[in-house]
């Protein structure tokens, strides 16, 4: 069966987007989706960057959820509409993520590193004056501290997403390279109960393969890992549910035979 729910979603109430939500529930119905979840970006401290301050990502949350109860209504006919957070997590904030996570009625939230200690790894000063295999370790190590420290989040979001953006991508990357640190990130997610997420994001940015790569995705079900979302990560309609039938065929290769669907912070698995 194909993936029909797509559970990275963004829009206007996101600091890099200006979609209306209308206009990506319109494209989610005309990709017969049976589910969209959107997970607009909430980021306390994200540092300042070169294009300006780091409340870019602060969410409006009440007006966001509001709005997102009211087109549920509306297309409850349609589609099942869910209203999620994309939580960036960073250990220097802990108590107010935390504090956050729990003030509201999310369906499904996604921890994220979106910021590797105090900076931002989508600008080139990141990798600056080091190997590339540096900074994504320290990225990776990171996501590690992040879960040993929180467990707000229900998964854990593109594990890989330094590899976006370093200065050859995901060229010459492997999980082998990061074998140990894949595995501890892996083995403590499943230990409490945590997933990932297959993110198909990159793919439309030039990636070979999808966030987290194949081999990380069959090392986490060669572990036991059975919780894993679907996201196109899209900010606007054309990319919703962008590679959905490459994501598909990687899961069903690494040996998965559901993917999960979150409501109410509660896991629902459908099969592949």
């Amino acid at each position: 069966m194909p993936i029909t729910a797509d559970c990275h979603l963004h829009s206007i109430h996101s600091g890099d987007s200006d979609t209306p939500m209308e206009d990506m529930i319109q494209a989610g119905i005309r990709q017969g989706l049976s589910a969209m979840c959107f997970t607009e970006h909430m980021d306390i401290g994200f540092p300042d960057s070169p294009e300006g301050p780091g409340s870019i990502f602060l969410l409006d949350t009440e007006a966001y959820l509001g709005q997102a109860a009211q087109f549920k209504a509306d297309f409850q006919d349609q589609i099942l509409l869910l209203s999620g957070v994309e939580l960036g997590l960073q250990a220097d904030y802990a108590e107010a993520i935390q504090a956050y996570a729990a003030s509201y009625p999310f369906d499904f939230i996604i921890g994220s590193s979106h910021v590797c200690h105090g900076r931002d790894p989508y600008y080139p000063s990141f990798y600056q004056g080091r190997r590339q295999e540096e900074a994504y370790l320290e990225y990776f190590e990171s996501i590690l501290e992040n879960i040993q420290l929180f467990s707000a989040f229900d998964v854990y979001g593109h594990l890989d997403y330094a590899v976006r953006y370093g200065p050859d991508r995901d060229r010459n990357y492997t999980y082998e390279t990061y074998r140990d640190i894949f595995d501890a990130i892996l083995r403590l997610l499943i230990e409490k109960g945590k997933g990932i997420e297959l993110n198909t994001g990159g793919l439309k940015a030039g990636m070979r393969d999808v966030h987290p790569c194949t081999a990380v995705l069959r090392r986490y079900r060669e572990l036991g890992g059975e919780i894993l979302t679907i996201g196109s990560d899209a900010h606007s309609p054309e990319h919703v549910a962008t590679s959905f039938s490459r994501a598909a065929a990687v899961l069903e290769a690494c040996g998965f035979r559901y993917y999960t669907v979150y409501e109410g912070r509660k896991p629902r698995f459908c099969q592949l």
